[in-house]
């Protein structure tokens, strides 16, 4: 039986607010995007996310992002190579504390919003985002996608990269995400998404939106967490997934043995 995990951003609240229907995701994915507190999140909603993962059997990851409350990490800001580098290793640092805490490890890292964005596509802040997680724990995995900067920057330095695909975005001819705003940016009907999902898994490939085919080995697929249809979406994919013949499992377990 193939193997794929199916990955969601949770802990995106602050304080009082909450955006991810964090208990009712857990119930569906097998890996958890863990917002740090930059642009979501905060010592309350991370423990507690790290704690219902744990109790669920969830795999867990660092999810950094740009300092941005009031965007929500999706404004690119202008800050410097090195700025991001600590910026990455703050948030790591915060993610593993507080996992410990909670009795459950982050397994992996995997960039947020404009931060990943720039990260697919521009490769001096791809390297910098691996030589901050490189340097605060070597042994944790990059996920991201397969056609962008992170994969081949983690390569170039030792760390092991895996292959994720977003349910819920369209792609470019270059395997890259539509810009939000752009026609074809979002999926947001959750049959249409699961589609999508069978569609790329069966084939191992991207497909764009022309239809063309990228070739990939796809060991994860993302639903955003904070989309309205999110939970609906990822129950459906999971469901899909395991009738095509798919066991739908966290892929660190899968890439450590």
């Amino acid at each position: 039986m193939r193997a794929v995990d199916l990955n969601s951003d949770l802990a995106e609240g602050y304080g009082a607010y909450r955006l991810t229907e964090d208990e009712a995701l857990l119930e569906v994915v097998s890996s958890a995007n863990v917002a740090c507190g930059l642009h979501a999140g905060d010592p309350e909603i991370m423990a507690r996310t790290f704690r219902l993962a744990k109790d669920k059997g969830v795999s867990v990851g660092a999810h950094p992002g740009f300092p941005d409350l009031w965007g929500f990490g999706r404004r690119r800001i202008p800050f410097s190579i090195g700025e991001i580098e600590r910026l990455i290793a703050y948030q790591i640092g915060a993610a593993q504390a507080l996992a410990l805490y909670a009795g459950h490890r982050i397994t992996y890292v995997k960039t947020h919003g404009a931060l990943g964005n720039i990260a697919e596509e521009d490769r001096d802040v791809a390297s910098a985002v691996i030589r901050a997680v490189k340097a605060v724990d070597p042994t944790l995995l990059i996920l991201a996608g397969p056609y962008g900067e992170q994969t081949p920057a983690a390569t170039s330095m030792g760390l092991k990269a895996v292959a994720e695909i977003y349910a819920d975005r369209g792609y470019t001819e270059e395997g890259r995400l539509i810009p939000r705003g752009q026609p074809g940016a979002m999926i947001l009907d959750p049959d249409v998404a699961a589609e999508r999902v069978i569609a790329m898994t069966s084939a191992g490939s991207i497909v764009t939106a022309s239809g063309t085919q990228l070739p990939t080995n796809i060991a994860s697929v993302c639903v955003h967490g904070d989309s309205p249809h999110a939970v609906a979406t990822a129950k459906l994919i999971r469901a899909r997934l395991e009738q095509a013949g798919f066991n739908v499992a966290p892929f660190s377990s899968a890439t450590k043995g």
